[in-house]
């Protein structure tokens, strides 16, 4: 089970999760160090939707003796809290129980025991694990860790098996009895882990160095030659761009009269 600092908890703080870990008397103790917070006063709904994802709260008549009692009787805390300056009210509030599969929701799934879970696993079989939803399997396995297997009923506590390993590694069983043969189902519930957060590469080893900025950098292969100067152009440097692959001039103009006479 999830164990929570109650003491760090408080009204403004409560999630639907964490509010599994208080009781009703807490509720209560929240309330009323809350009464003068100005962020309360103007997200009653928000504060109350809260606890009542955990808690059955009846708004009663604080005054009549009758109706407190009938509410003790079944379990609740009767108490008041202040929601406004001028506003007070009787609550009667009780923890909702966990009784059946379809209690079981993603807030509370991590604050039962193993040993919880399986009562409530054996309230509701019939079929084994796989006449569970895949909804209901996908809360259960978000908080535990289940293993199932399926062995002629003689043969489930064999010395050495994996029913005699399984509760030497902690966790908690529920038998099934499906003719001669048995289905066991274990239940662990799952460590806390830490999110792992995205890290990513420095690109310099040092940062307090400031990286050189060469977005802008020229490339060696885009860097531009400077235009020649006409004073070192000689006729030993200098070449035309065009090419007529001509040997002979005097070979290139008989070919152009030529041309000239057709």
């Amino acid at each position: 089970m999830q164990q929570t600092d109650k003491k760090a908890l408080t009204l403004k703080t409560l999630t639907k999760s964490s509010v599994w870990d208080v009781q009703e008397n807490d509720i209560f103790r929240m309330w009323e160090g809350a009464e003068k917070d100005a962020d309360v006063k103007d997200n009653v709904r928000h504060f109350t939707d809260i606890i009542r994802s955990a808690f059955l709260i009846e708004e009663i008549d604080g005054d009549s003796k009758a109706i407190k009692a009938k509410y003790e009787k079944m379990g609740y805390k009767v108490g008041q809290v202040k929601l406004d300056e001028n506003v007070k009210v009787t609550w009667a509030i009780k923890k909702k129980p966990i009784l059946r599969v379809t209690d079981l929701t993603y807030e509370n799934i991590r604050h039962i025991t193993a040993a919880k879970l399986i009562e409530v696993l054996d309230r509701n079989f019939g079929g084994g694990w796989d006449s569970l939803s895949q909804s209901i399997k996908d809360i259960i396995e978000s908080g535990f860790d289940i293993s199932t297997t399926t062995l002629p009923a003689d043969r489930m506590h064999k010395k050495g098996g994996m029913y005699e390993k399984k509760v030497a590694d902690g966790y908690e069983v529920l038998e099934v009895a499906k003719g001669t043969w048995t289905e066991a189902i274990f239940a662990k519930l799952k460590p806390e882990t830490e999110k792992p957060r995205m890290k990513f590469a420095s690109h310099n080893d040092d940062e307090d160095e400031i990286p050189e900025d060469d977005y802008n950098k020229p490339e060696e292969d885009d860097i531009e030659l400077e235009d020649p100067n006409d004073d070192d152009i000689t006729e030993d440097n200098y070449s035309t761009m065009m090419d007529f692959g001509a040997d002979d001039p005097d070979d290139e103009a008989a070919n152009m009269a030529d041309f000239g006479d057709d």
